[in-house]
């Protein structure tokens, strides 16, 4: 066959349709970022405005705690008054219910406290009630042995003092959070106005330098292409600095359970058992503290668990592979899931942070077999390859979908948590059906990974 000639090939078509279609393209990208930048700012505004609707909820608070403290108020005028019949621990109920009602309205008010107060400010408050109460329980108690007189003095002298002092301290907080609410408004509607007219330039600039620059779309790209880049790098390192910040919180919250919580409610116990020691054999009083100590124990039992949930110790101390050892059996106490552990290959030294990385994966990956995936067994396999470490969750549940928008959360931590590793991870399903979670890392990243400044596993 005979090769064409020049005349007989086809002309080369002109560049111009190609870019103007990529003008259009790259106007449209830029109306669909401005709109995504607007929309993100909206979702801004709405999560800021969430701060002043938690100074409303405290001011809430505060305002109940004003209502219980006049009802204190009125009560104390009733007890100083002669007209009044009654003996004043006919008062002692009323008491009872307010200061229920105001304990309540004090945990739910320190939940729901303005940023900008000082702890001083929260002890301070604290203080006063309970010194109020203090006095209260002194006044009731000369009330019950025959001092009425002595007890309505204490309430002149001092109860409607405190009562007053705390009724100031409550209406200066309430003062404060109004005044906190309403720099808070004008701060968001400045700020956010100032952004959504910069997006709106920002949108106009880039409108009219494409336009002028219409032809030079390869050079705009080639920068496009490297600022995605750049988004990319800053995402991965947000993403690290995300994970760093909760494993430093679950590592403190765990720590806290177990040093302060946990000695709390073992000092409970060993006050418990010496209490019991002298309670008469066989009465209800030493059967009534058997069964609280037993609460207790039940208690620091769950306390224990869920500290070593959120951060274990073992991780820190004994490593990867012991971790697992006591996690598995574990969750599957827990869950009731059986599950199949197995472990090849020689072990090596696997780094505290990417063992921590490791574990989450493994601890997210059974969650989703308890949770959804309705299988009763699991495979977990561990392997200690010459080059790299792998951990495969396998189950015969009813798996995962793979169409795009179906991942959940959980899903994209554990690709955040294998990237920053530099390993990879795939999510399939086996012949058999079901869903396989595989992990691998290179042998080198997990024996070095926090010498490379990551700080996943640091408090």
């Amino acid at each position: 066959m005979s090769r064409p000639s020049s005349s007989d090939r086809s002309p080369d078509r002109s560049p111009t349709l190609g870019l103007l279609l990529g003008l259009l393209i790259t106007l449209s990208a830029v109306l669909a970022y401005s709109a995504y930048i607007t929309w993100q700012v909206t979702g801004l505004r709405k999560l800021q405005t969430g701060l002043v609707d938690r100074d409303r909820k405290d001011s809430l608070q505060l305002l109940r705690i004003q209502n219980d403290l006049n009802l204190l108020a009125v009560a104390m005028r009733d007890m100083v008054s002669s007209d009044e019949p009654y003996p004043l621990t006919a008062w002692s109920a009323q008491f009872q219910r307010i200061r229920t009602d105001l304990d309540d309205a004090m945990r739910l008010e320190s939940g729901f406290a303005a940023a900008s107060r000082t702890p001083e400010q929260s002890a301070f408050l604290a203080g006063n009630f309970n010194q109020f109460w203090d006095a209260v329980d002194r006044v009731f108690a000369l009330a019950r042995g025959g001092k009425d007189k002595e007890a309505r003095e204490q309430i002149q002298l001092s109860l409607q003092e405190r009562q007053a002092a705390l009724s100031t301290a409550v209406a200066r907080l309430l003062v404060q959070n109004s005044e906190n609410e309403e720099q808070a408004g004008q701060r968001i509607v400045q700020i956010y106005d100032r952004v959504q007219k910069d997006v709106y330039i920002f949108l106009a600039a880039t409108l009219l330098a494409i336009l002028l620059n219409g032809l030079s779309g390869i050079r705009w790209n080639r920068r496009l292409f490297a600022r995605l880049a750049e988004v990319s790098e800053r995402r991965s390192e947000l993403a690290q600095k995300l994970i760093a910040t909760q494993e430093s919180t679950l590592r403190y919250i765990s720590r806290e359970l177990h040093d302060e919580l946990g000695q709390i409610l073992t000092a409970v116990g060993s006050m418990l058992r010496r209490a019991g020691t002298h309670a008469p054999e066989g009465s209800s009083l030493r059967a009534d503290l058997k069964e609280v100590l037993e609460i207790v124990q039940t208690t620091l039992e769950t306390v224990r668990s869920l500290s070593q949930a959120l951060h274990p110790v073992m991780l820190d101390e004994a490593g990867l592979e012991s971790t697992l050892d006591w996690y598995i059996p574990t969750i599957e106490r827990q869950t009731g899931i059986t599950i199949s552990y197995e472990k090849q290959g020689a072990a090596f030294p696997v780094d505290s942070a990417a063992g921590v990385h490791v574990y989450r994966v493994l601890q997210e990956a059974l969650n989703n077999v308890a949770r959804h995936s309705g299988a009763k067994a699991a495979w977990v396999r561990l392997r200690f390859l010459s080059d790299a470490l792998e951990l495969e969750v396998e189950d015969r549940g009813v798996g995962f979908s793979e169409r795009p928008g179906k991942h959940g959360i959980g899903l994209v931590a554990m690709r955040e948590r294998a990237e920053l590793m530099g390993g990879q991870i795939s999510f399939s399903s086996p012949p058999d059906g079901g869903t396989r979670v595989h992990l691998a890392v290179p042998r080198e990243k997990v024996e070095s990974y926090g010498k490379e400044d990551h700080s996943v596993a640091g408090g």
